[in-house]
């Protein structure tokens, strides 16, 4: 059972996430008969840190204390800063005798330095996923999920996908009800759906210099019409088989691959933009009907046409916004 949490204030921590750590764990929610933790913030000397904000934080203890924990929490940090060798070490330590380690985004690269991420499934924020892997060969990056629970070494994507993990771990150790309950204090959503691939930048438009880059501009002003590979041969002057191996080539996709990814964004667009039926939208994308935008939503970003536009769309003119 958990009860004895430890969170690490690094030298360069982010606040929000170590403010989340605090937030769920460290607070005394008695009076709402919810359980409690024996809380201590941490840093690798007992004193003070300075966070990448310019303000510091005083951690009442040193590191002696994550020995007793069962549960250590890793903030975001900047992988740059280096940490203490020491930190690595209790960490491994934590999990050889049964403990927890829960990071979340950039934490993550100190769960690596420890070698605690090796063969295991893990995450973190999406803009640092690749260079997560490519410092930790060894460890299986998911860039696509807001956490990953490896028991005992569960990784949690950026910022507020913080709060999605330390729920994610109070409902697996005390139930739904205690976790919706606090995620009711916090008002935040007890769980959400679909993955980091919602919240990803999409790809600005560029110019287009590679030999293919006519055809590419023509497909993306007709995404509502019928294309096939060989209208897009034809177009192109080629083959179907020397144009799938050009675009290849360029794109680092086939071509029905990238259409449809095409075809997603444009329907991102309206649905943030819009407040047209998703029909509409599904039609004017070139995706036909609702099911199929519904289907190429759920395998590409995770979550439905309606729950992304309730996340991104533009709120309706006169709607309140706020208090």
């Amino acid at each position: 059972m958990l009860r004895d949490v430890a969170v690490l204030a690094l030298d360069g921590a982010h606040a929000f996430e170590l403010g989340v750590f605090c937030e769920v764990f460290g607070i005394d929610r008695g009076d709402d008969a919810l359980p409690g933790y024996d809380f201590a913030l941490v840093s690798a000397t007992g004193a003070a840190v300075a966070t990448r904000h310019g303000f510091e934080v005083r951690a009442p203890y040193g590191p002696e204390r994550l020995a007793s924990a069962d549960l250590i929490c890793v903030p975001a940090y900047d992988p740059r800063v280096p940490q203490p060798e020491a930190l690595a070490e209790e960490l491994r330590a934590a999990v050889r005798r049964g403990a927890r380690v829960l990071s979340i985004c950039t934490g993550a690269f100190l769960l690596g330095r420890a070698g605690l991420l090796d063969g295991r499934r893990c995450t973190t924020h999406w803009r640092y996923a690749g260079e997560l892997a490519r410092r930790h060969p060894r460890a299986r990056v998911e860039s696509d999920v807001l956490y990953v629970d490896e028991d005992p070494v569960i990784t949690g994507a950026g910022t507020a996908a913080g709060v999605d993990t330390c729920l994610h771990l109070v409902r697996k150790e005390h139930g739904s009800a205690v976790a919706n309950a606090i995620a009711r204090r916090m008002v935040a959503p007890p769980h959400r759906d679909g993955g980091q691939r919602q919240y990803r930048e999409r790809p600005v438009p560029r110019e287009r210099t590679g030999s293919l880059s006519p055809v590419l501009a023509w497909i993306e002003a007709n995404l509502d019409r019928e294309l096939t590979v060989a209208a897009m041969a034809r177009r192109a002057g080629l083959s179907e088989r020397t144009f799938a191996r050009r675009f290849r080539q360029e794109t680092g996709t086939t071509p029905l691959q990238w259409l449809t990814g095409q075809r997603v964004l444009l329907a991102q667009h309206h649905l943030e933009t819009t407040d047209d039926p998703v029909a509409a939208i599904a039609h004017r994308a070139g995706l036909g009907t609702v099911d199929n935008l519904r289907h190429h939503f759920a395998r590409r970003l995770g979550t439905t046409p309606h729950a992304y536009r309730r996340t991104f769309g533009a709120p309706a003119p006169g709607a309140a916004t706020g208090p």
